[in-house]
């Protein structure tokens, strides 16, 4: 994905991020809300049979819990 640098992260929340900081865990994820959510966004059928969009909480957690928990276990290679 390119970025025209409008709205990217900063290198220095990144790091922070991967250093743990809870402050800058937030931000990024912040970030990838709105495409976790639209990850997240499944069909269901209602009791009267039509078809609806909706988030499936439990996916957009799970998300959520695995770009955390690949941030904090994110080895940056030596420059």
């Amino acid at each position: 994905m390119k970025s025209n640098g409008k709205n990217a992260l900063s290198v220095p929340v990144i790091l922070a991020a991967i250093n743990g900081d809870v402050t800058a865990l937030y931000e990024v994820v912040s970030h990838y809300k709105h495409y976790i959510t639209a990850l997240s966004t499944q069909r269901f059928k209602g009791e009267n049979g039509k078809v609806f969009l909706a988030v499936d909480e439990e996916l957009r957690q799970e998300l959520e819990t695995k770009l955390i928990t690949k941030i904090l276990t994110f080895k940056p290679s030596a420059a």
